[in-house]
């Protein structure tokens, strides 16, 4: 009975982490029409195969340079450019919420930049776990709306693919990006979800040094691995309903999208159970795989016809 109390117990952090999954996929659901009727998309043509192959460009390039201002000790280059993006995005999320209010545009950017500019400064001075929580759960809908509904079905499957295969290589070939994240982690910067193992965990004085013999005081998930999937799921229910208003849904999520939830939760679920072996793994391979073929299961259900056009 205590071993299968202390199982729960372990398993506890990942329950919660599939939670914070969740909640962005449904935020970003629920910000994707506001977005797209404020023109916040990322890509002219979202139809366009070569808008994915630019985002992965830009991935590349971004980490070369984060990686070379680590070994050259520039870690205020990294902060800086971090916290100027987590700005952006937050002002876009509450710049587009604040429009369904019918407040006036100049408003709605007064309240926006006073909103997104006071998060980021609590973030710089403040950086507790929960901050860092809070405020990823923001930029993380917010950036999944943004390409999600910038980026049809085909596009997203080809950068999930993509990035699935360089995230394997980064992890377990090349390693750089066990590097990058162990060094941007004391910058303590919303790069990632934090869950705490015990009530008393601060984030803000955790060395993030593992003693040998001794565990890791919180669970930490990349924000990409929520990010990355969830476009496919905004995408899924954008644009086919788009296509074909008639297509089955449940309120306001269509079936592909509601499988594409699912996907991701059973992806994330098979990459706990390695992760809790104690072998870091690379997250999108098992992310993508699950939102991908819990998309075609949702397009079959739902009878759309070919789950790519």
């Amino acid at each position: 009975m205590s071993s299968e109390k202390t199982k729960i117990k372990d398993y506890l952090p990942m329950f919660v982490m599939a939670g914070i999954i969740i909640i962005v996929q449904i935020t970003a659901l629920l910000l994707a029409t506001p977005m797209y009727d404020n023109e916040m998309v990322a890509f002219d043509d979202p139809e366009s195969t070569a808008n994915s192959i630019l985002y992965i460009l830009i991935i590349l390039i971004f980490t070369f340079l984060l990686l070379v201002a680590i070994k050259r000790q520039m870690q205020w280059v990294i902060q800086l450019t971090i916290l100027l993006a987590v700005g952006a995005t937050m002002y876009y999320v509450f710049y587009a919420l604040l429009s369904l209010t019918g407040i006036s545009s100049v408003g709605n950017n007064i309240t926006s930049i006073t909103v997104a500019a006071g998060l980021t400064i609590l973030l710089y001075k403040f950086p507790e776990w929960y901050v860092i929580n809070v405020i990823g759960l923001i930029i993380g809908a917010g950036a999944s709306a943004i390409f999600g509904i910038s980026l049809s079905i085909m596009p997203v499957v080809v950068l999930l693919v993509l990035l699935a295969i360089y995230d394997a290589i980064s992890v377990y070939k090349t390693k750089h990006m066990i590097d990058l994240a162990e060094g941007v982690m004391d910058l303590r910067l919303p790069i990632l979800f934090v869950i705490p193992k015990h009530p008393g965990y601060s984030f803000i004085e955790d060395s993030f040094k593992k003693e040998k013999g001794k565990e890791r005081e919180a669970f930490f998930m990349g924000l990409g691995d929520a990010i990355i999937p969830t476009i496919l799921v905004v995408s899924a229910n954008f644009f086919l309903v788009q296509k074909d208003p008639t297509i089955s849904s449940l309120g306001f999520i269509s079936y592909p999208a509601l499988g594409a939830m699912i996907g991701t939760i059973i992806g994330f679920a098979a990459l706990s159970i390695l992760v809790m072996k104690g072998k870091p793994q690379a997250g999108l391979p098992f992310m993508n795989s699950g939102v991908i073929l819990g998309y075609i299961a949702g397009v079959l259900a739902s009878g759309a016809g070919t789950p790519f056009y």
